[in-house]
């Protein structure tokens, strides 16, 4: 994952993401990227859930 941190209490999900950082230009380069999990990743504990976050900004 870039710039995401992830952190489960009890049924709660809470995402953090660090909105200064930059990890260059997306594959289509139209867009810059702020934070991803880089595809589909389960969430710990929670058996079967998954998460997908992309955080972008326009060039």
């Amino acid at each position: 994952m870039k710039n995401v941190e992830m952190k489960v209490d009890g049924n709660i999900l809470t995402i953090k993401v660090d909105l200064s950082k930059e990890f260059g230009p997306s594959s289509s380069g139209k867009t810059i990227i702020i934070a991803s999990t880089e595809g589909n990743v389960a969430i710990d504990g929670h058996e079967g859930t998954k998460i997908g976050l992309n955080v972008y900004r326009k060039k």
